[in-house]
């Protein structure tokens, strides 16, 4: 039985990597699935990859740092296809290097696509859930949010950040049936991932007691039990999908 039929879910950040299989598996649990992202070319891509599988799919252009549109797009979900069941704030930039060299310009776009955007999306499709009395908000943050990494300042000051928006948001919305929890990946094989050397690769899984990096499918499973009305009394939570790298 699939899960998500006839619910409406938003991913953003989803054109590619691991938010593009996030959103693969909802519709593969026969949601609508919309792909959203900056880049139109690549939203109508991903869009085609998922109808050519036979997925019902659809795609909006988001930038999550503007406010306006932001809301503007939602209100256009909604008209299309009445209501959005479920978000994930998946989209997320990183400009890495240690503070001492750290630009303004390299912190403030990080935090503001990771965790303004994160907020303006909450916020905007909050008003939408409250009408239905209904929603599901998942937030992608990292174990750097909670680790800390070198280098990372301005990442980890935006994940850390998206964890207590969550925390927050599950407050505020609990009485109207909306729940918000986070999803914080650790090691996870992408494109990036990719590039680096076997040695390397070795040397993360090293630290990793299942020995292993995890897979993009692990965090959308994640995201899929979290939207579920299997996970109906979870809120507020932070899921760490790490192998196990930190323990708390």
């Amino acid at each position: 039985m699939k899960r998500f039929v006839d619910r409406v879910v938003v991913v953003t950040g989803s054109a590619r990597g691991i938010g593009f299989t996030i959103a693969e598996r909802f519709a593969q649990e026969g949601a609508m699935t919309i792909i959203s992202d900056i880049s139109e070319e690549a939203v109508a891509e991903a869009a085609k990859k998922l109808q050519d599988q036979g997925y019902k799919a659809d795609g909006f252009v988001i930038n999550v740092t503007d406010s306006s549109q932001v809301e503007a797009t939602f209100k256009e979900i909604v008209s299309k296809y009445q209501r959005i069941d479920v978000l994930v704030n998946n989209a997320g930039i990183t400009k890495d290097t240690l503070i001492m060299r750290m630009k303004e310009s390299d912190w403030d776009a990080v935090i503001n696509v990771n965790l303004k955007g994160t907020f303006n999306c909450t916020q905007k499709i909050s008003r939408h859930m409250l009408n239905q009395k209904s929603g599901s908000i998942i937030n992608i943050a990292s174990v750097i949010g909670i680790m800390g990494n070198v280098g990372q300042s301005n990442y980890a000051a935006s994940k850390a950040g998206i964890i207590g928006l969550t925390k927050s948001t599950a407050k505020e919305f609990a009485s109207r049936n909306i729940r918000a929890n986070a999803i914080a990946p650790g090691f996870i094989e992408t494109e990036m991932t990719a590039q680096l050397s076997p040695e390397v690769v070795e040397n993360y899984a090293k630290a990793i007691p299942l020995q292993k990096m995890g897979k993009p499918v692990d965090v959308a499973n994640a995201c899929i039990f979290l939207a579920s009305d299997e996970a109906q009394y979870i809120t507020g939570q932070t899921i760490q999908v790490d192998g196990g790298l930190i323990m708390s």
